[in-house]
């Protein structure tokens, strides 16, 4: 891996402040084991809680029988819905989702009834003896069939139909030249490796405390208290190790199921979920299902986009109308065009929930119009980059909506940076392990064929559309054992990104203290909102910025008190100084519900991808050589821990491309499991060239740009393309198969992605 920095000059930083590559305090923790994740907790005479879930996608309850969980040794409570004091539906967006299936199950996999028991395997064993009598029904599994069709049954009284979001600019549809084309994405499992667990500790003042591994502290108390009947100063949270997330955790899974058992027990009650469990117990990414048009001149510029997109959300709301949002605002791409036209659906289904995902509603979108990208290079006969450079967006372009990218953009110059990194050398040798198949010697390289592909991608950083998005930091000097001390006090979750390394090092920049703790992130203190969308360092980073200049403002007035005095003198005398802050960006408007215009998103990141695979196209297999990234940040806070995001991000997105599916089929999944469901591994990575730009945003703290998120979008088609390259094929959708990709004997595959000249 080879990594580069260009753009605007920077200091080195001093100590282990911002800019430079500050260790992680939890890293040494994880990588030997020790570290303590929320599966990990434990307390004295806690009992252990069991889910029941439904077999059946789509069927009625007509009974639940709790008796023989009852009457089972060692079973301290069956829960059912009728025991949920308060309301019985919760929702990040809707409160759709029943805490315990009420009259019917909507999709396989949602919980009926709860169990806790003083042994794990008591509780599993009296969960499974619950007799539920189910009267199934057919399921609504086809995502265009609820979007469109009339006749279709309803998953939900209010109608399938979650968010439908046009966007319409100009009237101009005739080009020189048009192609089209349809493009499927998968589901995708955000596969995090510590799966769903708490521990819930009732209260002596009638409260619960829980102590959870989540990305949004303050939002899961929010729906968890009135399903308990509780006043919210009750409900108690507190993050506890959080072995990854990539936006599963937004939803809730056992949370409010550990704190009924516990109040009703009156102990402490775990609950983790095994494997399988969690494939059913969270959220995944939207498949897609896509048709687009672009039209263009005979040089290549873009003249018009149509595109409809219908998203499957599964059986409940979760964040589906913010990704059908993200799906619609940024359906071209970061590409100039007058005329515009798209429609995008997310829908209800019985299939299994979708949510958060790394680069929601925006990876989606991103396959297709790449896609559509590279038929209009080939129809126009030029180069893939070329053709991308000649539509890019700059600063001062507007988006489809009408919003106007304020902050540099030099799309152009990246992909141009991009296309000039050198090639990695031809494969040489007859090493297995070069080859596609690796040691397993299914080839011998007779029928490989090598591809390079590109990929462009546009991700909105922090929430959009209006939504009130904000951070809270409470910052404390004091003086211990002698010496100043910080303490740094958010709700922001640290997922595994690095965000209590980067509170850390803000405060020592902007206080010049060099001992730093970052406190537990608990509701104690003001929200900090979700660890998703590429926000924390941006808001949370915002506030605690914010609450170091007002205590370092009470210092200096201090200081001027006292010229003759150190720091520790100063706190010695003074005593501690605390200062508490808000942060919220500049604001953002709904997208118009007719016109899809408006000033929707707060900042906009470009991440541009090579890809060069080899491809054995007698067995459909694909070996990625190379990866190369340009990515526009901003400003780095820590060096490593970025170059960590970008490689990550590009993981996910070769996942996306070449392996990773849930296979759904009648409502029901088939694979959940990291047996069947398959994760990139060091062994798929290839090396990558990683150039990272500052060019920084003036209206950020630190002129930083969210990083996470767009590698993710970009990796996917840049790969996709490169297969295409090598042979031929359309491959309109992902991941790519096997059986998608091996050509019969002979033929040698030309020509199918085509494009209509007029």
């Amino acid at each position: 891996m080879s990594h580069t920095t260009s753009g605007q000059s920077r200091t080195a930083p001093a100590g282990l402040g911002v800019g430079a590559s500050a260790p992680r305090p939890d890293g040494t923790l994880k990588v030997t084991g020790e570290f303590a994740y929320s599966s990990d907790l434990y307390l004295t005479g806690m009992l252990w809680g069991a889910t029941l879930r439904s077999p059946h996608p789509s069927a009625w309850i007509r009974s639940i029988d709790v008796g023989p969980a009852l009457a089972m040794p060692g079973v301290h409570a069956v829960l059912t819905h009728e025991d949920v004091p308060g309301e019985k539906f919760y929702g990040l967006d809707v409160k759709d989702q029943p805490v315990l299936a009420v009259d019917q199950v909507r999709y396989q996999g949602e919980p009926v009834a709860i169990v806790a028991a003083d042994h794990p395997e008591t509780a599993r064993r009296a969960a499974a003896a619950i007799v539920v009598e189910y009267e199934e029904r057919e399921p609504v599994t086809d995502p265009r069939r609820a979007a469109f069709d009339a006749d279709c049954p309803k998953v939900h009284p209010r109608g399938n139909v979650v968010r439908y979001q046009p966007v319409r600019v100009g009237s101009v549809f005739e080009a020189d030249v048009v192609v089209r084309g349809e493009y499927e994405v998968g589901m995708q499992d955000q596969a995090f490796l510590g799966p769903e667990s708490g521990l819930a500790v009732p209260a002596e003042d009638g409260g619960v405390d829980l102590f959870v591994a989540t990305q949004w502290l303050h939002v899961d108390r929010e729906q968890i208290a009135p399903c308990l009947g509780l006043p919210q100063d009750k409900v108690r949270l507190t993050l506890a190790g959080v072995g990854g997330a990539f936006g599963a955790r937004e939803d809730l899974s056992m949370q409010v199921h550990a704190s009924l058992l516990a109040l009703r027990t009156g102990r402490p009650v775990k609950i983790v979920y095994g494997r399988q469990e969690s494939f059913h117990g969270h959220v995944h990414r939207h498949p897609a299902r896509m048709r687009y048009e672009h039209g263009a001149t005979a040089d290549g510029r873009l003249v018009y986009v149509k595109a409809e997109i219908v998203l499957d959300g599964g059986a409940y709301c979760s964040s589906t109308p913010a990704v059908v949002g993200n799906a619609a605002s940024l359906g071209v791409g970061p590409y100039e065009v007058a005329n515009v036209e798209i429609d995008a659906y997310g829908v209800y289904t019985n299939n299994p929930p979708c949510g958060a995902m790394r680069g929601f509603g925006a990876v989606q979108a991103c396959y297709a119009y790449e896609s559509q990208m590279d038929r209009v290079a080939q129809a126009c006969g030029l180069d893939p980059v070329e053709v991308r450079v000649r539509n890019a967006v700059a600063q001062g372009s507007r988006l489809a909506t009408g919003q106007v990218i304020e902050s540099p953009a030099p799309l152009a110059g990246m992909l141009k940076e991009l296309a000039a990194t050198p090639m990695p050398p031809e494969r040489a040798g007859s090493d297995l392990r070069s080859l596609p198949g690796g040691v397993a010697q299914t080839t011998h390289g007779e029928g490989v064929r090598r591809g390079v592909g590109y990929g462009v991608g546009i991700k909105n950083i922090c929430y959009s559309e209006g939504f009130d998005d904000h951070s809270t930091a409470r910052v404390r000097i004091e003086l211990l054992g002698g010496e100043p001390h910080v303490l740094v006090h958010t709700a922001a979750a640290e997922v595994g990104q690095g965000l209590v390394m980067v509170q850390a090092q803000i405060a020592r920049t902007e206080l010049g203290v060099e001992r730093v703790t970052v406190a537990p992130a608990d509701t104690t203190v003001g929200s900090a909102g979700s660890t998703s969308a590429s926000r924390q360092s941006y808001v949370t980073g915002g506030a605690v910025r914010e609450a170091c200049l007002a205590v370092r403002e009470r210092l200096d007035a201090l200081r001027a008190a006292n010229p003759e005095s150190s720091l520790a003198e100063i706190l010695e005398t003074s005593g501690p100084v605390e200062e508490t802050r808000e942060y919220r960006h500049r604001p953002t408007f709904p997208m118009d519900p007719v016109t899809g215009q408006g000033d929707s998103h707060v900042q906009l990141a470009l991440c541009v991808h090579r890809a060069v695979v080899d491809v054995d196209v007698d067995l459909g297999l694909v070996k990625v050589v190379e990866l190369t990234a340009v990515q526009d940040v901003g400003r780095i806070l820590n060096p490593l821990a970025l170059e960590g995001q970008i490689h990550g991000g590009t993981a996910q997105g070769l996942g996306l491309a070449l392996m990773e599916e849930i296979q759904v089929r009648d409502g029901r999944m088939l694979n959940p499991s990291f047996t069947d469901y398959l994760i990139p591994t060091v062994l798929d990575m290839p090396p990558m060239t990683i150039s990272i730009l500052e060019n920084p945003d003036p209206d950020a703290p630190y002129g930083l740009r969210g990083a996470g998120e767009p590698p993710t979008l970009s990796s996917t088609p840049a790969i996709a393309a490169a297969v295409r390259d090598a042979t031929g094929l359309a491959l309109p959708r992902i991941p790519l198969r096997p059986a998608d990709i091996a050509l019969p004997a002979g033929d040698v595959a030309g020509g199918a992605v085509t494009g209509a000249v007029r």
